[in-house]
């Protein structure tokens, strides 16, 4: 009895790893083709612009709303905690390094995943179970280059410059926590000027394009993929690969967070 059921688990387990593998391997190759359709990109333009707008353009709103009141945030449990150590002037500092180094690139990334990452699979989802993919790989016509491809350039150019509103956002509203706390605003700012360093801002400009590239491929390969999974089809398929996208875009995003801050430290 005990021997079936070690072996029905050693069974189990070494299926999913080998589906994981299969999976990781899939995606590997689907994002180097996706990346290596750049060397064409004057080709995409009309389809990069739109993205851009799309990825872009779209978010800034959200970006700027979640950026504030992060900032606001940020600001009132700074304050109260620094009070404590006679260490309010260091709030700007608090504020600024948050938002630079970590709760920019990883909230931006995450706002994205929702608004635009979670589209994107939708669409290409229906593209798969609809047969428009089929048709334009019998048009002779490389669907990841020019599905994908457009999208993973608009995020790169996208997810930094979201990324540089968020951190200015969330600093003016850090800001505004300081002014209503009766906080000197006049140290907030010279603190930021004095203590912030370029290899702060370049840091979290590097995770923006890993976030850029980790969302953008997860989130078309699941679309991409839908036919895959045996277990839906139709409808539920397309609901089922854009959770999964959403789901494992903020699982892999917060992986690559600790690991590049790892490196950067």
């Amino acid at each position: 009895m005990v021997h079936d059921v070690v072996r029905s688990l050693a069974g189990l387990t070494g299926k999913m790893f080998t589906e994981l593998l299969e999976h990781m391997g899939r995606w590997a190759v689907f994002s180097a083709v996706s990346l290596a359709g750049m060397v064409r990109m004057h080709r995409l333009l009309p389809k990069i612009a739109y993205d851009i707008y799309f990825i872009g353009f779209k978010s800034l709103n959200i970006i700027v709303l979640v950026a504030f009141f992060t900032g606001m945030v940020l600001g009132l449990q700074g304050y109260y905690t620094l009070i404590k150590f006679s260490a309010e002037g260091m709030l700007g500092v608090a504020v600024a390094l948050s938002l630079v180094r970590e709760l920019g690139p990883v909230l931006t990334a995450i706002m994205l995943i929702g608004r635009a990452g979670s589209s994107i699979s939708a669409e290409l989802g229906i593209m798969r179970i609809s047969e428009q993919i089929d048709a334009l790989s019998t048009m002779n016509i490389d669907p990841k280059q020019y599905l994908v491809t457009p999208k993973l350039i608009a995020a790169l150019i996208c997810f930094p410059l979201l990324t540089a509103v968020f951190d200015c956002v969330g600093i003016v509203g850090g800001y505004f926590s300081s002014v209503l706390l009766s906080s000197r605003s006049g140290i907030f700012f010279s603190k930021i000027q004095s203590s912030l360093l370029l290899a702060d801002i370049s840091g979290g400009f590097v995770k923006s394009v890993v976030f850029a590239v980790l969302v953008m491929t997860i989130s078309c390969y699941c679309g991409y993929y839908t036919h895959l999974n045996p277990r839906s089809s139709g409808a539920q398929g397309v609901s089922n690969s854009t959770t999964s996208a959403v789901v494992q875009s903020c699982v892999y995003v917060l992986i690559a967070d600790y690991v590049i801050t790892s490196f950067l430290m």
